[in-house]
């Protein structure tokens, strides 16, 4: 007897039914501070060209952020946050197909970016209780990426503690699940980010990549970010800017183990690597099932 392995991803009139090509998240940092091209690309237009190069290069999403959430980063206010990202989503709506995600913390900014026109909210305080945010997201019937982190950006890395780390993550997405049901969000609006980064050690980050398989139980995409990460430099010696080669090998293995989602700032990359795996894996599939 087959089992039925298809999930669907929904986020407002966007519908992504998996299996499927993995889909590549571009990252748009209207900041001055983020650990990866923080600058770069604050001014409106800046971040506007940038986008759209994502896009020629393969992005399927574009994940746009006015607030860096690095170790340690300092919090920026909500009035802030939107004259940031703002302008970028307005422009952007209603030039590109693909959905515009919201990268924030706060139920406001998510809010407006939704009304902006976003179909996607990525939430990387889903561990904190978030009642003002799942009302927002069930209201727009938005997508919702709930990632898992320990702390704060300002707390994350001080001291991060597991007895079992992926055991905690998976019973966080398994809590997370039943909050966001209760707040009116359907399941297939969710999708699952384990937070590599956010609140770990090297060794956790390490752990959650080994066992990614273990989270398809869960019946939910899951997205995974690894790019240029801080855990990268520590286990390869490499400065920020030459992390591209740890975070493909990290990628490339991800999908091996059935990732659906993945969060990058190098999309052209990140696309070859992923089309290149997902035809060795498929070329597998097809000689073993003869």
């Amino acid at each position: 007897m087959s089992v039925n392995t298809e999930r669907v991803w929904q986020g407002r009139r966007f519908r992504f039914v998996f299996p499927r090509p993995a889909l590549v998240m571009g990252v748009v940092n209207v900041t001055p501070d983020s650990f990866s091209d923080g600058g770069q690309f604050l001014e409106p237009q800046a971040a506007v060209e940038h986008a759209l190069q994502l896009i020629a290069e393969g992005a399927d999403i574009l994940d746009v952020g006015g607030e860096s959430t690095r170790p340690g980063a300092a919090i920026v206010t909500e009035e802030e946050e939107l004259r940031r990202v703002l302008p970028v989503i307005e422009a952007l709506v209603g030039r590109v197909s693909v959905p515009l995600s919201i990268d924030t913390q706060k139920p406001a900014v998510a809010r407006a970016a939704l009304a902006a026109g976003a179909a996607i909210v990525n939430d990387i305080a889903a561990t904190q209780v978030r009642a003002d945010m799942w009302a927002a997201v069930a209201e727009a019937g938005a997508g919702y990426v709930a990632m898992h982190m320990q702390g704060t950006p300002q707390t994350m890395q001080l001291e991060p503690r597991y007895g079992d780390v992926v055991g905690e993550v998976k019973a966080f997405f398994v809590t997370c699940l039943a909050q966001l049901a209760a707040a009116g969000v359907s399941p297939e609006q969710v999708v699952f980010d384990p937070g590599i980064g956010f609140g770990k050690t090297l060794e956790h980050n390490l752990d959650l990549l080994a066992r990614l398989a273990e989270f398809k139980t869960l019946d939910r995409p899951l997205l995974v970010g690894v790019s240029r990460k801080s855990f990268l430099g520590k286990l390869l010696g490499a400065e920020t800017t030459h992390r591209l080669p740890g975070s493909l090998a990290g990628t490339a293995w991800a999908v091996g183990q059935g990732v659906q989602l993945f969060r990058t700032h190098d999309v052209a990359a990140t696309v070859q690597t992923l089309r290149m795996t997902e035809a060795i894996l498929a070329r597998r599939a097809d000689k073993s099932d003869k």
